[in-house]
């Protein structure tokens, strides 16, 4: 069981979808206390379901190289790097592999990193490349090489509007401006790799008797030489408790 004993920001106060904000390069990335974990979790996952949690289409391969730059660029307190070898938090190096930049980035930091790109002559961004360990109830081979409003899908309340708006706030992002939202989701099981099809319902679960809450801090970053934009998927899994605001005073 990997659990996180904090959450960053405030989730009982939601916002009005798609709940964006803006936010800075230095706080893109993040290392929480649960960094060694989810790590070694998410190098077990890579070696033995590769096929599940990692995709790239050869067309993405520019954009990877430029988010590897990237991150390396903005890597958060904890990693320390000499050349093309990268120590992180927990004390493990990592050779920084300029052939296959997405592959060593899903060894290095703790986001789940996805590109999307809009073709010449698309309407929609498309999902070219993924390193997505830790899946909240979807697929990755479901929604890879998607555009925004397939990848959505069944999400609720994503209707045409939402789609319109979503796609209009990529088509707007500007290199070093980066946006971020959360969600908040309640779970019976904390287990981190959580695919689920799309074609499958997804068994509700109570939010007053749950026992675990999930939260993923998403971020949107738009790359300057490529303008790929790149979602980062930080998830936080907490004891339900932790999050649950406390009771009031009963009425007199």
């Amino acid at each position: 069981m990997i659990l996180q004993s904090v959450l960053p920001y405030d989730v009982l106060t939601p916002r009005p979808l798609p709940g964006i904000a803006p936010t800075a390069m230095a706080e893109w990335l993040m290392v929480d206390d649960a960094y060694a974990a989810q790590m070694a979790h998410r190098a077990a996952l890579l070696r033995d379901r590769r096929d599940a949690v990692f995709v790239q289409d050869p067309s993405a391969g520019t954009a990877a190289a430029e988010l590897l730059e990237t991150v390396l660029d903005w890597l958060p307190t904890g990693f320390s790097r000499q050349g093309d070898r990268v120590t992180r938090p927990d004390g493990v190096s990592v050779v920084v592999d300029w052939n296959a930049p997405l592959w060593t980035l899903a060894h290095l930091v703790q986001e789940d990193l996805c590109i999307l790109q809009k073709p010449d002559g698309s309407d929609e961004h498309v999902l070219t490349a993924a390193a997505l360990c830790f899946p909240a109830s979807w697929r990755l081979a479901e929604k890879f090489m998607r555009p925004l409003t397939t990848i959505h899908v069944p999400v609720k309340d994503y209707d045409s509007d939402l789609a319109r708006r979503v796609q209009r706030l990529f088509d707007a992002i500007r290199p070093g401006r980066p946006l971020w939202r959360f969600n908040a989701l309640w779970y019976d099981d904390p287990e981190l790799y959580q695919p689920r099809s799309a074609v499958e319902s997804r068994k509700l679960t109570d939010k007053d008797k749950a026992p675990y809450f999930r939260s993923e801090r998403q971020c949107l970053v738009r790359l300057p030489r490529s303008g790929a934009v790149v979602f980062s998927i930080h998830t936080f899994v907490l004891r339900a408790d932790a999050i649950r605001a406390p009771a009031g005073p009963a009425a007199g």
